[in-house]
Order: structure tokens, then sequence, then C-alpha cells
């Protein structure tokens, strides 16, 4: 039997793993943190639950196969539940818009903001439509190893405009400035600039129209642990709280992985879900090729950070949605700021996260659990002591959220703390602190990301969000798809 060491229990890692294994190769997940989850990560506090995040659940079906790769049904592990509507989004005037994929009430939405962006709406759909056809159903599982690949897709990328901005995009379907926020700002879920992201993350829209929008009933931690149960039924080995030191290399092959304990496995192939520049630059400081790869690396541009403020509530809110956006009074320049000028603003716009308006049990009764998320430049471009910063960030974030939905917020806290871009680096070894890994712009996509199997070492993988087709669940599921195909081509 063939064996494989995976590194990091995130969803890219668990996903490959599990396809591994029901293939028959031998394989071992090898987790830095005392729990499963990377990103996915889970505190309990004073009877609270708070998930690290990702939230948003979108195309259950990709989650599905991993189950049934061996005969099972995924409901047999996780419940998911629909969430409606998809978000709730809030301006600053008092504004709300509804988003979701029921027809008729998303097309009164659109015409409560602007009766002729009815019509506009439909096309930019049939659009989004089509580069979710060319870009997620025929490329999103499909590994991008040299530029022939590339340029086989190019004809579909040039089709649809691929060099053109999302929201470029969505402005010449669409008028209202609030409706073409709406349709844009997917990209920051994933990492990316509405400004500057390529138009083909344009088929987000399509991928929740058609998939909805899906909450884990005890918190994305409970995808997680159903994963993980999933695989190590099917006899895998999960070992958790002992870093990897150094992926071992001989010659032109990987040859097993030594952790900060001393442990070792030897092994035919190894995969890092793990920090692609904590992969390349730490991991594999003896390997010549390897630091080739870390240079050029370095010189790309990384994704954003995010400033996650968790607390829990007295009371409950039926009124607040499980999502909410809260736009801050501007939307271009705070895109600038984030991603060009690596400011920290005044203003800022946050993704708030209510999962008790779903599942009460992830709060004491009576009680509810939130985290409001604000992106801030990464640490590249904003260095800065965040044990200073942080606490000043939290009340401004906390007042906004009450000002805006909870007036006497302050007074119901009973447990709260906060995750800052410092943390990012500590915990999950982010280059830069980003929350993402590469940004995703056309020329740091498909071929020109990091790639599912190394140029040098043929029996080296990686997969996750910094390889191809980039962050988001669907996107490092898909890569775990992408990379096992390889993995499994390769030991055979």
């Amino acid at each position: 039997m063939k064996r494989a060491a995976v590194i990091g229990a995130g969803f890219g890692g668990l996903a490959l793993a599990i396809r591994l294994q029901s293939a028959g190769i031998e394989t071992t997940i090898i987790e830095a943190r005392d729990k499963p989850g990377g990103r996915a990560y889970v505190w309990e506090k004073d009877g609270f639950v708070f998930d690290a995040g990702p939230t948003v659940i979108t195309d259950p079906d990709c989650l599905r196969e991993l189950w049934a790769l061996s005969g099972r049904e995924m409901d047999e592990d996780v419940t998911l539940k629909p969430v409606m509507p998809f978000y709730r989004l809030n301006w600053p005037d008092g504004t709300n818009f509804d988003y979701s994929n029921d027809e008729p009430q998303l097309a009164a939405e659109i015409a409560k903001l602007d009766p002729a962006d009815v019509d506009g709406y439909r096309r930019f759909l049939e659009y989004s439509a089509g580069v979710y056809r060319e870009g997620y159903e025929k490329l999103g599982h499909v590994a991008f190893l040299d530029f022939a690949t590339m340029i086989k897709a190019a004809p579909a990328l040039a089709k649809y405009q691929a060099w053109r901005s999302v929201y470029s995009i969505v402005s010449s379907f669409v008028k209202n400035e609030k409706l073409r926020e709406a349709l844009s700002f997917h990209t920051l879920l994933v990492g990316g600039n509405p400004m500057t992201t390529s138009a083909i993350y344009a088929l987000i829209h399509k991928l929740e129209k058609d998939g909805g929008v899906w909450f884990a009933m005890g918190g994305t931690n409970r995808l997680i642990a159903g994963m993980v149960k999933h695989f190590e039924r099917l006899g895998g080995t999960l070992r958790l709280a002992d870093p990897v030191a150094s992926i071992d290399t001989l010659g032109d092959r990987a040859t097993g992985v030594t952790t900060q304990s001393g442990w070792h496995l030897d092994c035919d192939m190894v995969a890092s879900n793990a920090d692609i520049m904590h992969s390349y630059r730490d991991l594999l400081k003896g390997s010549r090729s390897a630091q080739r790869t870390r240079a050029s690396l370095e010189r790309k541009s990384y994704s954003p950070s995010l400033f996650v403020v968790h607390f829990g509530v007295k009371g409950t809110w039926p009124g607040i949605p499980h999502h909410m956006i809260l736009f801050g009074p501007r939307y271009k320049g705070l895109l600038d700021d984030i991603y060009r000028h690596g400011v920290l603003a005044e203003d800022f716009s946050l993704y708030l996260h209510h999962p008790t308006v779903t599942d009460p049990s992830m709060a004491p009764e009576g009680h509810s659990t939130f985290y409001a998320l604000a992106p801030v430049p990464h640490q590249g471009k904003f260095p800065v002591d965040w044990k200073e910063v942080g606490p000043i960030l939290e009340k401004r974030i906390l007042d906004e959220v009450g000002r805006r939905l909870i007036p006497d917020i302050h007074d119901r806290i009973v447990t709260k703390f906060h995750y800052a871009p410092s943390d990012f680096s500590a915990d999950l070894n982010a280059h830069l602190g980003s929350a993402f890994s590469l940004e995703p712009v056309l020329l740091q996509s498909a071929y020109f990301r990091a790639h599912n199997r190394d140029d040098h070492i043929p029996n080296l993988f990686f997969v996750g969000a910094g390889t191809h087709p980039g962050a988001g669940i669907p996107g490092v599921v898909g890569s775990a798809k992408a990379t096992a195909r390889l993995m499994l081509e390769g030991a055979r």
C-alpha cells in the first residue's frame, strides 16, 4: 500500500486526505494545532461556541462527493440547514437589501433600489452562468501545471472578458451603486478586491443561486468534525498538536516529514495544506529548487488580513439574520485603503455572523453568539502592534454594531475576544498575516498560482487557498480534487 502524508487539517487537507484514503492510500494528516480545522478552528467560552470561520457554505455537493466516494452519506455525520436570506446588506442610510435565490423576492428587492436594473440583473445572471460553466464546472478541478493548459482555457477567459474586474462587469449590467456593491462584494469573501479581481469570480453569484447558502448545525466546526470522523472511519490517521518542522527530500524526491517533537514519517508522497509561503520557505529549507520557488512567491501580491471580534450577548435577536453585510460610507475608497495604500481607515465595512438565529444551541439559553469581521491590510502593508491597536479597533467595531443594530450592546456582552492579523501569522503561519493567501487577480490565477504539484519534486503536492482555484470552501475542496487526481495518477 502506498503511504501519503498530508500537512494541515484545514478543509483542503481533510478533503484531500479523504480522497486518498478512499482510494486505498494509507494517509496520515499532521496538524500543528490542538484541533483540526485550520482557518475553521473553534473556541468554546462561557457556554458560547465561536467558529473562527469560514461560515458561508456553498456548493454542498462538492462536500457530499467526499462521502459518496466510499458509498456513504454526508448526512450521517453533518446536518446542513439552508440560510435565507443568504445575506442582508445594510447601508449607513438605513437601506436594507435581502439577497437570496428566491427570484420573485430578489426582483422585488432590486426594483426597490431601481426598477430599471431588474432587466440588467437578468443579463448579469446569464453572464454569471457562463463564467460558472467555464471557470468552475470545467476548470475548477483541473490542475494547471503547464502553460499549454492555460492557453487552452484562454478563449473562454477572453470570451468573458476575464481581464476586467468583477465590479466593472457588474457595472456594465446595472446602474444603481448599491446594487453594484451587492453584486460585487462576494470576492471579499475569498480575499479579492472587487475593483481588481478577475470578472471570472462573478461565477460566485451563479454558484450561490444554484446551490444555495447553508450552515452546518453546531457551527462550521461540526462540518470539520464530520470530515475527521469520516476520514478516520476509512482508516486514516490524524496526528494533532505536533507541527511539521520539515518536508524531507533526497535529490528530486520527497521522502517524508519530520515534526517538531522529533516524530518522523517515511512516505511515498507528501502534500501540504499549510500556508504556501511557509511550506516553501520554512518546511523545504533543504531544497534549492524550493527556495527558488520561495523567491518567486515573495514577489507576488497577497490578500489582506481580517480583524474579527467574537462576542456573546444576553438576549436573542430574531430580527438580525444569519449573515449581514454592514457597508460603510465608502466602497472603492475603503478598498483602495485596504488593498493599495495599506491604511487602517477610520471607517470600515463589516460582515456580521449571527449563527444562533439558525442554531440556538451555540449559546446558553436566552443568549446569542456573534462575530463581526472587518477586512484590514496585511502586515506587509500595515505593520502594527495589534496588542495596542486591537482593543481600540474592537471597541470601534462593537460601537458600530451597537449604533446600527444592538443599542445597548456593551451592557449585554457576556464574553468577547478578537482575532487579529498577528494571530493569523502566529497560529496559521500565514505569510504577512494574510487571511486568504495569494490575492486572486488574473495574473495570480490558474497556471500563475502555486501549482498543485511541485515543478521539480514530482511526489510533492499542494492543496488549499494558495493553489488553483483559490480560497473559500468550494475553492479549496476543488483544489483537493485536482491534487488527488495527480497523486493517484502518480501512485499508479
